[in-house]
């Protein structure tokens, strides 16, 4: 469901696979808050180049993870959104608020 990269210039990389709706999300919310708890990073990035479908449950995770990093003192981008799921992320405010990195159309 999710992959990760950990470098100490970059952050915390978390590669989002497949979909993210209502079935997946509390998974891949998991996975990143553990993630998250355990390297405790200034930098999240979430990157996905891999995620087929996103509904508003991606928004959650991704406003929820910026909330989170927040309180640490971090930040969070988005990485290599495709441009259905940046229409989402438009739409719904999201890129007011979020950072992109490497933004990709497809």
């Amino acid at each position: 469901m999710i992959g990760y990269t950990i470098d100490e210039k970059q952050g915390l990389t978390v590669m989002i696979k497949g979909e993210i709706d209502h079935h997946t999300a509390s998974e891949i919310r998991k996975q990143t808050d553990e993630l998250i708890f355990k390297y405790l990073p200034k930098n999240l990035i979430l990157d996905f180049s891999q995620v087929t479908f996103c509904d508003s449950s991606g928004i959650a995770i991704v406003l929820g993870r910026y909330k989170l990093m927040k309180q640490y003192g971090g930040v969070v981008n988005l990485a290599k959104v495709n441009s259905q799921i940046s229409r989402i992320f438009d739409v719904s405010g999201v890129w007011n608020i979020i950072g992109r990195k490497e933004f990709e159309r497809k």
